[in-house]
């Protein structure tokens, strides 16, 4: 999916919503346990819900590795349930891969061949020759980390050196030199408020992929005023505050009524722009 068509599905849609699917076997509601696949089962009531409200999936890798081989099994039956049933939505592996260029090249291979996903979240803490082999698959995104919404960004995100740039600055500008904006993209946390300016004055066409709306407490309103773009710019990720928004067998409903709240939020959001 090339940045016009996702920006296309974002005018048709009315939405930048994100879902993320962190889907957490000790989380989910008690009746699905039953179920041949639970996360699977899950996963499939949670998109069939949310679908027409959002434009994207965030599989995050962490909750379906921690279940060995089973979770890597649904994490693939989502994935292509998601592609054969609702090929407009944007898929994100949340996998925040990065290693030395030929194992980066390993990851590329699964996420972009094997899989076929359109995008990947990756750390450029090891430099260029980390991210680069992500870069060589035509039609295919690099999401890279830039400024995250944790506590520990302050460690050393926000380091500045000798001439006070900081360290995500530097991040923004060296992997300039790597791509453009029509396959790179940046994580930007959304518990960051204003900062998003700073970083609209380093990548202004740039999207922007941000977590932390909902259980996290980041503002749409903040990030939409300082980050959005004359094309959106902006995927904005909820996770918790959807999936997990009801535990009873009623979970897929509410789950599609909170996306649709969200939905609607962006809608007046947009109204700037289109």
């Amino acid at each position: 999916m090339n940045k016009q068509q996702l920006f296309e599905n974002i005018k048709r849609k009315q939405s930048f919503l994100c879902v993320g699917l962190d889907t957490d076997i000790k989380k989910i509601p008690e009746h699905l346990l039953k179920e041949e696949d639970p996360i699977f089962a899950f996963n499939k009531a949670i998109i069939d819900a949310t679908a027409p409200y959002c434009i994207a999936y965030k599989p995050n890798l962490a909750f379906y590795e921690s279940m060995g081989v089973k979770g890597w099994i649904a994490f693939e039956k989502t994935v292509e349930y998601i592609k054969t049933n609702y090929p407009d939505q944007f898929i994100i592996a949340d996998a925040k891969r990065g290693d030395i260029g030929n194992t980066s090249a390993m990851y590329a291979r699964t996420f972009f061949e094997e899989l076929n996903i359109d995008s990947v979240t990756v750390a450029p803490y090891m430099g260029e020759d980390s991210v680069t082999p992500f870069l060589t698959y035509e039609g295919k995104w690099v999401i890279l980390l830039a400024l995250t919404s944790n506590k520990g960004s302050h460690d050393f995100q926000l380091t500045t050196d000798t001439e006070g740039e900081r360290l995500f600055e530097k991040v923004l500008r060296k992997s300039q030199e790597w791509a453009n904006d029509e396959n790179m993209m940046y994580v930007v946390g959304a518990t960051q408020g204003r900062m998003f300016e700073d970083i609209r004055k380093i990548v202004p066409n740039h999207f922007l992929l941000v977590p932390g709306i909902g259980a996290q407490g980041g503002s749409l309103e903040e990030v939409c005023k300082y980050g959005m773009t004359k094309e959106c710019g902006l995927i904005v990720n909820s996770s918790r505050a959807i999936i997990y928004a009801d535990k009873t067998e009623n979970f897929a409903n509410v789950a599609g009524e909170e996306a649709h709240k969200v939905q609607q939020q962006m809608a007046e959001q947009l109204k700037a722009i289109l």
